[in-house]
Parts: C-alpha cells; sequence; structure tokens
C-alpha cells in the first residue's frame, strides 16, 4: 500500500490536484480519506459559540482517529469514516466504509502539522497556490458550502484562515517531498507526480491484505 499526503492552504486547489492524480491511476485503485472528516463533533455548542470555531487550527482536527483508521488501512482492515457538516459543526450518525486499496490518498491543510499521522506518509506533497487565488476560492467555497454571507467570509479569513496558515500550514512545506505551485492548473507536476506513483505500483506491485471476519 502506497500512503499519499497531500497538503496546502485553504483554497490552494487540493481537491483538484487530487482529482487529477486519481484519474491517472487505475480504476478502484486509490481510497481517498479527508482531513475534514475528522474534526471533533461540536453539534452540542450554541450557533454563536459555533461562528467562533477555529477549523484552520491543528486542535480542531481528531489526528488520534485519524491515525488510527490510516494504520487500520495499512493492515488491510476497513475503516468506517466519519462524515462532518460544516453548518451544523457536528458528525452525522452516518458513517463511509472505506476499504483498503492499493493507494491511499490523505488530503487537508492540516496533515503535515501532525509527526505520527507524517510518519505513515509514503509521499508527501504541498500544493502551493498564491494568497489572492486561495482567497477567492474561500469566499465563494464559504458562500456557497458553509452558510457564510460575504463579510462574515471576509471577517472569518482575517480573523483565522490567513493567521493559522502563516503559523501552522506554510511551514509544513519543510516536510513535503514535492511542491506543487498553482495548484490544480500545473499539468506538468501533477503529471510528473502520477507518473512517479504509477511507477512506484508497476515496480512494487503493493499488494492488499484482504480483510474479512472470522
Amino acid at each position: 500500500m502506497l500512503i499519499i499526503g497531500i497538503a496546502g492552504g485553504s483554497g490552494s486547489g487540493k481537491t483538484t490536484v487530487v482529482n487529477k492524480i486519481i484519474q491517472s491511476l487505475p480504476k478502484d485503485s486509490v481510497a481517498l480519506i479527508p482531513q475534514d472528516a475528522y474534526y471533533y463533533d461540536n453539534g452540542h455548542l450554541s450557533q454563536e459559540e459555533k461562528l467562533k470555531i477555529n477549523f484552520d487550527h491543528p486542535n480542531s482536527i481528531e489526528f488520534d482517529l485519524l491515525v488510527e483508521d490510516i494504520k487500520k488501512l495499512k493492515s488491510g482492515m476497513p475503516i468506517d469514516q466519519p462524515i462532518y457538516n460544516y453548518v451544523t459543526c457536528a458528525r452525522a450518525k452516518e458513517t463511509i466504509p472505506i476499504m483498503p486499496k492499493r493507494v491511499v490518498i490523505v488530503e487537508g491543510i492540516l496533515i503535515l502539522t501532525n509527526q505520527k499521522l507524517r510518519e505513515l506518509l509514503d509521499i508527501k506533497l504541498f500544493v502551493d497556490t498564491h494568497s489572492d487565488d486561495r482567497l477567492m476560492r474561500i469566499i465563494r467555497r464559504d458562500v456557497q458550502e458553509r452558510g457564510r454571507n460575504y463579510n462574515d467570509a471576509l471577517i472569518h479569513y482575517e480573523k483565522f484562515v490567513k493567521p493559522m496558515h502563516m503559523q501552522f500550514i506554510e511551514p509544513t512545506k519543510l516536510y513535503a517531498d514535492v511542491i506543487i505551485p498553482q495548484g490544480g492548473k500545473n499539468r506538468v507536476a501533477i503529471e510528473m507526480v502520477a507518473s512517479r506513483i504509477k511507477l512506484n505500483l508497476n515496480d512494487s506491485h503493493l499488494p492488499v491484505v484482504s480483510y474479512t471476519d472470522s
């Protein structure tokens, strides 16, 4: 099993990079684990308290559970991935069953901040995009998907996203094996990374141990 971590700032184009890599690999060979599924359940908080949640701080992620799930997949066991709702700030009662695959991609802004998780990653990528481009994408996403208006999105960016990016996310470039400038627009870099992944798959054949209940 090849475990790949894809990090980068909020709105950097990580999802585009992930999708293009998945499209270039053999069908049904990739399990995708989004960091965002592992935010702590804060559904019990008041609406006022929910607005103060700092989603860009490492303490907002249940890394112990994420690391445990990656280890299970690596050992050939399936996992029950949480489902997180940004509007309610709560986890759903339902989960998503994820089976071990030849390639596991872990994607999220904070994944390289956690040492235990970094140690499980065979390849670490950092998607690097200009702050102006990220800001535009963040505002569009917050308004369309996270229930914020334009002004709230700007306040949230200034109060949380920008300072947390500089304090926690930007420094994790140092841990990356490959930095991909311009996000999903960098076709050459994405193709090079995908080719390297396919080469690793072909060289090792990377068998997956199947888990069945006895």
